[in-house]
């Protein structure tokens, strides 16, 4: 059982939110490993900036049996390529931002390799990530699933959601399609990453 810190899911591309936890938080992180997979969450889908506004960029998963499956457990569905999808979307919104080419290659290959499982799949991106922004950071992993933890525990595996309206206060940075819908917060970290480069652990 966790005393202290703070429990994360595992996110795809997580939300800048996501990564101030991190940097407020550690050392003392956990990443949720066998909560049952809970639909329309940021665990496979990711929003960015495009001409049109926010975007969803969702990873499909196999769809399972009527049996809960744990969150470790989930298999990437590869029935039509969304690999390729994303990967134009990420070039089309972040080809004009500062720093998009210069990461380009670190994130090219996760649009090619087909791994089995979402988890190991985010996991990959998420140590990426954290070295990219310079964030010296190791994580736990839960051993089993508690619906409760104690409350030295910032429990954060419900808060940081899609459809709820976050209380994350966040500061404006350039964005490259702001002058249409202005600035829109709490975008994945990759929006954050490709605008402001090196600088981005320092907004975090």
């Amino acid at each position: 059982m966790i005393e202290k810190g703070a429990l994360l899911p595992m996110f795809y591309l997580p939300p800048v939110e996501c990564f101030s936890k991190i940097n407020q938080y550690k050392p003392d992180l956990y990443v949720e490993k066998y909560e049952h997979f809970p639909k329309q969450t940021y665990r496979n889908r990711a929003h960015i900036y495009s001409p049109d506004g926010l975007l969803a960029l969702v990873v499909p998963v196999v769809k399972g049996s009527k049996v809960h499956t744990d969150v470790k457990d989930v298999k990437i569905s590869y029935d039509f390529n969304w690999q390729r999808l994303h990967w134009m979307s990420l070039q089309a919104c972040y080809r004009r931002s500062a720093y998009f080419e210069y990461y380009e290659d670190d994130f090219a290959s996760f649009y090619e390799d087909k791994p089995a499982y979402l988890f190991d799949y985010n996991q990959q991106l998420l140590e990426l990530i954290t070295k990219l922004l310079k964030l010296k950071v190791s994580f736990n992993y839960t051993e089993t699933y508690e619906a409760k933890y104690p409350e030295a525990v910032a429990d954060f595996r419900h808060s940081i959601h899609p459809k709820k309206e976050s209380d994350f206060e966040q500061k404006p940075y350039f964005q490259v399609f702001e002058e249409r819908e202005g600035f829109l917060k709490n975008l994945s970290i990759v929006d954050l990453l490709f605008n402001q480069g090196p600088h981005a652990v320092n907004y975090l």
